[in-house]
């Protein structure tokens, strides 16, 4: 039985006070995510996702989901995400890269496709810096993460600089800026996913070619 190739999602969802806002925009975008990985899976059946998930702010950083298959993601409503206080960015950050390094630390054959939306700087860390975040940031994309910085009412190009990350997406604080972030996502994330497909297409059709050793070459009348 073929092994299926793992492509591990990771999910950091700031859960900050001024997310209150946006938050029914927030939750359905996610949840739209949701159905997204779920199709993925069942479209491209050489490959198995999983999900862990995290939200955030001053008064916990909870684990929702933690390497679990993507089918367990459960959609989020108005009782499990409820915004609220500051926003330790660096330490959520922190909490959630190093968790799912150590736990894929054995593992050379997975992808890993990591995502932080805030609509907020940091103002609230007590055991993660900037320069530790980027440190890390740097070490993992050794590793071939790919880490994307998704946010809003701060300068997110210049945050995600300071975290020596080049992928990020700057979104409007409304419903249509909101809307068009996650469909953008959604492509994004269907992109990659077509793509690996192509990648086990070609190898799939590579161990098809015949080897032609001498003996065959001859019982083909062959030189």
């Amino acid at each position: 039985m073929e092994t299926k190739h793992q492509v591990h999602n990771l999910i950091i969802l700031d859960e900050s006070g001024s997310m209150n806002v946006i938050k029914d925009f927030i939750m359905r975008g996610f949840n739209e995510i949701v159905q997204n990985l779920k199709a993925l899976e069942t479209k491209y059946s050489e490959q198995e996702h999983f999900i862990t998930f995290i939200t955030f702010n001053g008064l916990r950083t909870r684990l929702v989901h933690f390497v679990e298959p993507v089918s367990e993601l459960q959609e989020i409503d108005s009782t499990s995400y409820h915004p609220n206080s500051s926003t330790p960015l660096y330490d959520a950050m922190g909490y959630g890269l190093n968790l799912l390094r150590k736990k894929l630390q054995d593992k050379d054959q997975c992808s890993v496709l990591v995502t932080i939306l805030t609509d907020g700087e940091e103002n609230d860390s007590t055991e993660y810096s900037r320069e530790a975040i980027r440190s890390l940031v740097n070490e993992l994309k050794q590793a071939n993460w790919l880490i994307k910085y998704i946010g809003t009412d701060h300068d997110v190009q210049k945050v995600a600089d300071s975290f020596s990350i080049s992928d990020f997406t700057f979104f409007k604080k409304n419903e249509t800026g909101i809307t068009q972030m996650f469909e953008s996502e959604q492509r994004n994330v269907q992109n990659f996913c077509e793509n690996l497909n192509k990648v086990h297409q070609s190898r799939t059709d590579t161990k098809k070619i015949p080897i032609l050793t001498p003996r065959r070459k001859k019982d083909l009348g062959l030189k």
